[in-house]
């Protein structure tokens, strides 16, 4: 489907081996609709660029539309009261959080607050006082007080109010189209990216998309995960950059933390924050006990442990010494993934020991939890009544999605979240590969730790760098079709093949249907390329990764147009769960220690309530590099290169030099 109200838009008709293919052209090709994708394609048009397209699975179907958490961050400069604050020292919180280009969080952070301001006047309901002065709190590895929300819904928001912003200048949205191929041209560093293959879902044809340059705004690695607050519509496109030449960067680093498994949502914040009961049952629900109290000393650090759960909501391998809150991830990770058993948060009633005549006993609570709760006017009887105090809008987030918390408990997992790392990219969002622009969180912008809400100011700082760099200098219209059909050529007739392959012998019993094999895919990536990790499990699941690449077409059956996307996505996948094994393998190879949100190596859970979990930490010993991994799809094997994290550049603000650089058109590129 093509959103255009003003034209038809009519492709050219290329020919290749007798089968003809639509062809469309354009300047710069937008890959994704969330947050990112539409305010790439809505700047660009602002900066004069207007032959732009739209390409998207679906309009509603990525993350930045459907996923948050309690009070869904968004990270800026500091725009209120008196303190301190500067373009320097936020870029500093991030390049502290290690193994991140300093160039990059001086982007990320003197970019911050014009792209906080297209929002607000897009009609993004961030709050401000009566003065105007945008208000903030602390977040996680947040010095200052730059986070801002506008509930549990921000993203949502950011993205519906550029959607509205592109739907009024009429960019041209193919809606229904899966990415399979990048097409490149050239070779080495001279390579560049020409377009791309995409299937249409409503045929399962191939449709060729031709263009100076492609802003590729797809979203994280999410399909590579079962456990996962990703939402299932969102699947993974970072496979097919990869396997055209685009490296990545720190993929190793993602955030892990619980997450309800029925209606996808990150349990942060408020959710623990009102200390509701954690339950295990068995798999057909019998047999439910309360859990978490094996893992504590006594009720009052068990209670402070699922408090700090809310700020401290990813999984942290150095908050599990004894009470560490993070503890509360493992307790979980080992009654469903080990157990087999299933996991709730119950907000009708409070953990058993800490009950007294039928409320919190306050008195078991530490001094930080019991003031946090008093202060924020939380001391209703049962944790339901105080969610509905300290924050009404994470209540009806759940009721809005037919689940009531007054009435049933939630099931719950600890989930893949968040990927900090991803693809190359610039200063100016461009990768390795020249002319594919990475944006939004398939970049990897990010290193180890990061303030939490960085990822939102990253969709729109990323995607306006990359538009203002296009907009300045890719300016020449694509090549034209048939040039383009002789460059695709390979990638056309591969794409061919696959078909043919999967859409034969139905019948054979070896062949699984796409979402049958993708349990498996993401079963493996769960228990040993998540937030636990040792290396004889992640170097048997390289190999398991391989063989299932080496067999995809021929174990794969499938009958209609869904399932051959189905089987395009898991082939993306693989791709992806194999350079992100090999970069997790390499990592511990070379000697790093847990650190980030995931932990390496065996774990005793003997003296777990005395003593904590042991746990060998990096300590830093890694933070001042980076490690860039490049795929080689034809022996599908993984290349390494460790380098040195680029300092954060200083000196470029005297005014008369800036002005006459910018007037020169020198600073762009």
């Amino acid at each position: 489907m093509i959103h255009h109200k003003e034209k038809m838009i009519s492709p050219e008709m290329v020919t290749l081996d007798g089968i003809s293919y639509p062809c469309y052209r354009c300047n710069t090709l937008v890959v994704g609709t969330g947050a990112a994708g539409f305010n790439a394609a809505d700047t660009l048009y602002s900066l004069g660029q207007e032959d732009v397209f739209l390409l998207t699975e679906g309009i509603g179907m990525g993350t930045s539309r459907n996923t948050g958490s309690d009070k869904q961050t968004y990270y800026k400069l500091t725009l209120a009261g008196d303190g301190s604050d500067s373009v320097q020292e936020m870029a500093q919180t991030l390049f502290d959080g290690g193994s991140m280009h300093g160039d990059i969080a001086l982007v990320e952070a003197a970019m911050s607050a014009r792209c906080f301001f297209k929002l607000v006047n897009l009609g993004v309901p961030f709050p401000h006082n009566r003065m105007g002065e945008y208000v903030g709190y602390k977040t996680d590895h947040d010095p200052r007080q730059r986070a801002t929300s506008c509930g549990p819904l921000t993203s949502k928001y950011m993205t519906e109010g550029l959607e509205r912003s592109v739907m009024q200048k009429d960019i041209p949205i193919f809606s229904g189209y899966r990415v399979v191929e990048l097409v490149t041209d050239g070779e080495g560093t001279e390579k560049k990216v020409a377009g791309l293959i995409a299937i249409d879902a409503a045929t399962g044809e191939q449709v060729l998309f031709c263009a100076t340059g492609i802003i590729y705004a797809t979203g994280g690695p999410s399909a590579i995960y079962g456990a996962s607050v990703y939402p299932q519509s969102q699947t993974c496109a970072t496979g097919a950059a990869l396997a055209a030449g685009a490296k990545g960067i720190n993929v190793t680093e993602s955030q892990y933390g619980i997450a309800s498994i029925g209606f996808r949502w990150n349990l942060s914040g408020t959710y623990q924050q009102v200390i509701p009961t954690y339950i295990s049952t068995n798999p057909d629900g019998s047999d439910a006990r309360e859990f978490l109290d094996d893992y504590f000393a006594n009720t009052g650090e068990m209670l402070d442990a699922i408090f700090l759960k809310g700020y401290q909501w990813p999984f942290d391998p150095r908050k599990l010494g004894r009470g560490g809150s993070s503890i509360v991830d493992m307790a979980v990770f080992v009654e469903t993934k080990e157990k087999g058993r299933r996991v709730f948060l119950d907000f009708r009633r409070n953990p058993q020991r800490a009950e007294k005549d039928g409320k919190l006993d306050f008195s078991l609570l530490g001094e930080e939890t019991r003031t946090y709760l008093e202060r924020s006017g939380a001391v209703q009887d049962t944790p339901i009544a105080r969610l509905r105090k300290m924050n009404p809008l994470a209540y009806d987030l759940y009721k809005n999605h037919k689940i009531d918390l007054e009435q049933e408990p939630l099931e719950i997992a600890v989930c893949a979240q968040h990927n900090n790392g991803g693809l190359v990219g610039n200063i100016w969002w461009e990768s390795n590969l020249s002319h594919l622009f990475p944006v939004g969180e398939v970049n990897g912008t990010f290193g180890v730790y990061r303030p939490g809400g960085t990822a939102l100011n990253s969709t729109q700082v990323g995607s306006t760098r990359a538009a203002q760099y296009i907009a300045q200098n890719l300016r020449q219209p694509p090549i034209p079709a048939k040039a383009f059909l002789e460059k695709a050529a390979p990638a056309v007739r591969r794409t061919a093949q696959f078909i043919r392959s999967v859409s034969t012998s139905l019948d054979r019993p070896e062949k699984n249907s796409p979402k049958t094999l993708r349990q498996r895919y993401q079963q493996r990536m769960d228990l040993c390329g998540a937030f636990l990790r040792n290396l004889p499990q992640v170097e048997q699941a390289i190999n398991d990764c391989r063989e299932d690449l080496m067999r995809l077409q021929t174990e794969t059956k499938v009958s209609g147009v869904r399932e051959l996307i189905d089987a395009f996505i898991n082939r993306d996948i693989l791709y992806t769960q194999l350079t992100y094994l090999s970069a997790i393998r390499e990592y511990i190879q070379q000697g790093g220690k847990s650190r980030g949100s995931y932990l390496i190596g065996e774990r005793d859970l003997s003296r777990c309530a005395q003593q904590g979990i042991a746990v060998e930490l990096d300590n830093g010993a890694f933070s001042g590099k980076v490690c860039e991994v490049a795929l080689d799809v034809e022996n599908l094997q993984c290349s390494f290169s460790w380098e040195p994290v680029r300092p954060i550049p200083k000196g470029e603000d005297w005014f008369e030099n800036v002005y006459n650089a910018f007037l020169r058109h020198e600073v762009i590129g």
